[in-house]
């Protein structure tokens, strides 16, 4: 009797050995199974932000392709329906025939033909301008952005003031154009879009960090609506921001302010950059 009972006995022994091995076989399968489902979920959600990051980094680029593709047609264009023209009839008036005409009529061709050339002359130093603006050229950021808003401020359509706090020393030329174009851009859709009573420009550097801070109290939008808009076909505007904030290495914030009386559009871009531009 007792032999039997350490027979039953090992055999219940064996039969727990080897359903709890078998447990613990199936419980480490199912713990690999799930280390490479979820591995294999991790890698594509990666492959999906990857994706994502380029499919943005596209529209950025066609952004600027298109901004740069438009700025040269506005100058061809310029250039073909104003310069051509005027510089045409400037030829008018000094044809080979001129040396056949008497002095009083060569004197007035002369002189008509030196009027439009001045005129030519001044259209080609306006395209130059809205190239490079003088003002930025010879003196700054803070003098360009300063001008800007004195201009607005000026027209008695809305009250436009700006503040430079900390803006010692000049950035790269290239920098302060790109800054000085993000800034038009933001002010110039403020003024068309938003009805806002006041607009206000605020600029100071923090942790090696330049800051551009533009507040208004008319409609605006969140960052959640500018996202939205950087990835549909409308917006080409904020595309151009953000491709040239991409360049300067920085990034833009649009917000609405806690009290709720006013909309923010925050430029944060690192103090040392040399762009590729």
């Amino acid at each position: 009797m007792y032999f039997l009972q350490t027979i039953e006995s090992q055999s219940n022994v064996s039969m727990v050995l080897f359903f709890g091995t078998l447990g613990m076989l199936v419980l480490a399968i199912g713990l690999i199974a799930f280390i490479v489902f979820h591995q294999r979920k991790v890698i594509k959600y990666q492959q999906q932000l990857q994706f994502m990051e380029e499919e943005k980094q596209q529209i950025l680029l066609n952004a600027s392709i298109r901004w740069q593709e438009e700025e040269r047609q506005r100058i061809a264009a310029d250039l073909h329906d104003d310069a051509g023209p005027l510089l045409a009839t400037a030829r008018l008036y000094l044809n080979d025939n001129l040396v056949n005409l008497d002095i009083a009529s060569q004197l007035q061709s002369i002189s008509s033909a030196k009027h439009i050339i001045d005129d030519t002359i001044q259209l080609i130093r306006n395209i130059s301008h809205s190239l490079m603006p003088p003002t930025l050229k010879n003196f700054g950021l803070e003098s360009a952005v300063s001008d800007l808003f004195q201009k607005i401020n000026g027209s008695g359509a809305i009250n436009a003031s700006c503040k430079f706090h900390n803006y010692k020393e000049r950035l790269l030329p290239q920098v302060e154009l790109l800054i000085f174009r993000v800034t038009q851009e933001l002010v110039n859709n403020i003024l068309k879009h938003s009805s806002a009573s006041f607009i206000n420009l605020s600029q100071n550097i923090t942790d090696n960090k330049f800051y551009i801070r533009l507040n208004h109290d008319g409609k605006g939008i969140t960052q959640s609506d500018f996202e939205k808009m950087n990835k549909s076909s409308v917006g080409l505007g904020l595309k151009n921001i953000m491709s040239r904030m991409k360049v300067l290495e920085g990034n833009v914030n649009f917000e609405r302010d806690p009290s709720q009386t006013f909309f923010k559009v925050t430029l944060e871009m690192p103090l040392s950059i040399e762009p590729n531009v």
